[in-house]
């Protein structure tokens, strides 16, 4: 099996944080996005993990060889924006006619069982992974009869489906999907300038391959900061790991401290993560990411997102207050 990863794009959702560093490399739940993604991979024993890159492609390259030396990993630079298939058949160098290919976006950490990959396309050609949602106008759904996708509509206006592509695609044949990648470029078939997966499915659907839409236990967006809290919330759920030094505070299930943080006098949690190198003194903080090397003191933070080797330093108050008073501190 090849693992295709498209890690290229700007992330603009997530600016700042995503302003000097890739958008896969931003914390959540004590690790990065990519390392969450791999980590749920490697139990496919692939052969090796294609990775599509922009001009942060090094920082994608240092990653993975610090995290997952024995990875057998390729890179390559995405150079022009023309959509995610274009991404995809970037990849085609190193698809072999025989491989079966797993493509994995990045903008999501997916909660599934890719061992059941094989039982659950035993009877068809490949798995569009799929998450039934409420608002299904927001996604490009899947048609599924008798088992079957059949359509694929794009932001639907009416419920003809709700089951939302989510960004996971398993091909049993990999060449012939890159192929009909390349068909579908060849074609001009594009939306707003850009060549999307859908219309090659499609065009797959029409020569008479056979697609199932199973879907995964969670879908985790991380492309905003507001769902990439919600995520945190999520993955932090049941675990509490403090491998940091905590001194004179108080830790609120759930929170992670990696190693090589530091709390001192604070209150943390619940839903805090705090990343290696980052230092929190006589703070209180809550529902909350902080990235590497970051230096938080004399702070009350909810609801906040902190980028690597930031400085938020506050000043404590003192105050002498008699009775019956109101005091609202704003702001």
């Amino acid at each position: 099996m090849k693992i295709i990863l498209p890690v290229a794009g700007k992330g603009t959702r997530l600016r700042p944080h995503t302003h000097t560093k890739a958008k896969s490399l931003v914390h959540v739940g004590g690790k990065t996005v990519l390392e969450h993604i791999v980590s749920r991979l490697t139990v496919l024993g692939a052969d090796e993990y294609i990775f599509i890159t922009d001009e942060n492609g090094q920082q994608i390259e240092d990653f993975m060889a610090a995290k997952f030396p024995e990875l057998s990993c390729s890179y390559v630079v995405q150079k022009e924006r023309l959509g995610p298939a274009h991404a995809v058949a970037l990849a085609s160098p190193r698809i072999e006619q025989g491989d079966d290919v797993l493509v994995v976006f990045n903008d999501t950490i997916f909660v599934t069982d890719l061992e059941r990959i094989d039982a659950l396309c035993a009877d068809c050609d490949g798995l569009i992974y799929s998450k039934e949602v409420e608002d299904y106008q927001r996604f490009g759904v899947n048609v599924v009869r008798g088992g079957y996708i059949v359509d694929m509509v794009e932001k639907p206006d009416t419920p003809v489906s709700k089951l939302a592509q989510v960004g996971l695609y398993y091909l049993k044949d990999g060449k012939g999907f890159i192929d009909s990648i390349e068909q579908t470029i060849s074609a001009g078939e594009t939306v707003k300038g850009e060549y999307y997966l859908p219309a090659v499915f499609m065009r797959m659907i029409g020569q008479g391959r056979k697609f199932r839409a199973p879907e995964i236990d969670a879908w985790l967006d991380c492309g905003k900061p507001e769902t990439l809290l919600e995520s945190n919330r999520y993955l932090l759920r049941g675990r509490h790991h403090a491998h940091g030094e905590v001194l004179n505070s108080v830790l609120i299930e759930p929170v992670h401290i990696e190693k090589g943080a530091v709390v001192r006098g604070s209150i943390i949690g619940p839903n805090v993560s705090v990343a290696a190198g980052s230092v929190i003194e006589e703070s209180i903080i809550k529902d909350s990411i902080i990235n590497a090397d970051s230096t938080v003191r004399d702070m009350v933070l909810e609801s906040s997102l902190l980028g690597d080797s930031v400085r938020l330093i506050g000043s404590p108050r003192r105050m002498n207050i008699g009775d019956h008073s109101l005091i609202e501190m704003e702001g």
